[in-house]
C-alpha cells in the first residue's frame, strides 16, 4: 500500500497541507491561530491514516539529523563497548540515535572509516582513534566541517576531548607493587604500534627510576593486541631464568592471558608470580584469581563525549575543553607479596 502522505492527511482533515506541517510541528504561535478543534481534526487525521513523519525528510529540511557519528576501534576488548554503552545512554536521554563504524587493526583501514563516517548525514562525531596518524587532508576534512568533533584519547587532541590516561594509575599500581616487595616487574606491552598505551609504559619506567632500580628494557616485551600475543609473551617472560616476580598486562584481556600462561607453566598466581592489568572489565572480578585492574571508567567517558559534543552544537565558538576521566585502583587476589626467591 502507498505509505498516506501530508497532502492525504490534509484531504482527509478538511485543511491545508501547511496546517499538517504546522500541527505536526508544533508551530502554532500567534501568527498562524489554529483553532483547537482544527488541531484535533488534523490528529485524528493522522491516526486514521496511519501517518509516520519521515524523519530522513524532516531532517533534510531542518539541517538536523538528531544523529551522532561514532568510530570505536573493532578489538575484541569489552571496554570499547563499554565506552559505547555510555555513549548510547547520553545520546538517547538527550533524543539523539548513534551511527556506529568501527576502524580496523592498521592505519590505513582508520583513516578510511573516518573519512567514511565524516560523509555521512550526522549531527557530529564522536571519535576513539587508536592510530592518531590522520593525515593532514582528513585532519582538514574534520576541522572545517561544520559538524563538530570530540574525542576520546590518552593524548591531547586539537578538538575537545576526554582524556582517558593511565599514567597516574599505572604509577600507582607500580608502587602497590613496590610495597609488596617487587622489584623486578615485567611489562606485557600488547599494541599494534608504540604509542598505544605509551602513558602507561613511561609510567612504568619512572616509576622504577624514583624507586632507584633499573629500566631493564629486556622485560618489556612488545606484542599483538590479541589474547595469543600476550599469552605468548608471557610465556616468553616467564621462562626465563630471572623471571619477573610481577607482570603487568597492557589491558585486561592480555591480564587474562598472562594468568593462564602462568597456571600453563605450573605456576601459582600470586604465590609465584603476581598479575595486574588496566580497565577493570566485568570479566576481571570473575576469573580465578580476580585480577588486581586499574579502572578507566568507560562508561563515564562515552557519556562525558556526548556532553561535550552537545555543548559544542549549541556553542560553535566555545573555547576547547578537555575532561580528565576518573581512575581507580582496584585490588584483588592476583596480586600477593613477593616471593622470597625465583624456583
Amino acid at each position: 500500500m502507498k505509505r498516506p502522505t501530508q497532502v492525504d492527511v490534509a484531504r482527509l482533515a478538511g485543511v491545508s497541507r501547511a496546517t499538517v506541517s504546522y500541527v505536526l510541528n508544533a508551530q502554532t504561535d500567534q501568527r498562524i491561530p489554529i483553532s483547537p478543534e482544527t488541531r484535533q481534526r488534523v490528529l485524528d487525521a493522522i491516526a486514521q491514516l496511519g501517518y509516520e513523519i519521515d524523519a530522513r525528510a524532516q531532517s533534510l529540511r531542518s539541517g538536523d539529523t538528531k544523529t551522532i557519528g561514532v568510530l570505536l576501534p573493532i578489538y575484541e576488548n569489552p571496554f570499547f563497548w563499554q565506552i559505547l554503552r555510555g555513549i548510547s545512554m547520553e545520546a538517547e536521554a538527550s533524543g539523539y540515535s548513534v551511527l556506529l563504524a568501527h576502524s580496523s587493526l592498521t592505519p590505513e583501514e582508520e583513516n578510511q572509516s573516518v573519512r567514511e563516517l565524516a560523509e555521512q548525514r550526522v549531527d557530529g562525531l564522536i571519535m576513539l582513534i587508536g592510530f592518531k596518524l590522520l593525515p593532514e587532508q582528513v585532519l582538514n576534512q574534520l576541522h572545517h566541517s561544520t559538524r563538530p568533533v570530540v574525542e576520546i584519547s590518552g593524548t591531547a587532541s586539537t578538538f575537545d576531548y576526554v582524556h582517558q590516561g593511565y599514567g597516574a594509575g599505572a604509577y600507582a599500581l607500580m608502587s602497590y607493587l613496590f610495597e609488596l616487595g617487587h622489584e623486578r616487574i615485567g611489562f606485557v606491552y600488547g599494541v599494534t604500534i608504540t604509542s598505544q598505551g605509551f602513558d602507561r609504559l613511561e609510567a612504568y619506567r619512572q616509576s622504577l627510576e624514583d624507586a632507584g632500580l633499573p629500566y631493564d628494557e629486556s622485560l618489556v616485551l612488545q606484542c599483538g593486541p590479541l589474547m595469543e600475543d600476550g599469552y605468548q609473551a608471557a610465556v616468553q617472560l616467564l621462562n626465563r631464568p630471572d623471571r619477573p616476580t610481577a607482570l603487568l598486562a597492557i589491558n585486561d584481556l592480555l591480564g587474562m592471558a598472562v594468568i593462564r600462561a602462568a597456571t600453563d607453566l605450573g605456576l601459582s598466581v600470586p604465590g609465584d608470580v603476581s598479575v595486574a592489568s588496566f580497565d577493570d572489565i566485568p570479566f576481571s572480578s570473575f576469573i580465578v584469581p580476580r585480577l588486581t585492574s586499574v579502572s578507566g571508567s568507560p562508561e563515564q567517558n562515552g557519556r562525558d563525549a556526548v556532553r561535550l559534543l552537545l555543548k559544542r552544537l549549541n556553542e560553535p565558538d566555545r573555547p576547547q575543553e578537555v575532561i580528565a576521566a576518573d581512575w581507580q585502583l582496584n585490588i584483588r587476589e592476583s596480586t600477593g607479596p613477593a616471593p622470597k626467591q625465583n624456583h
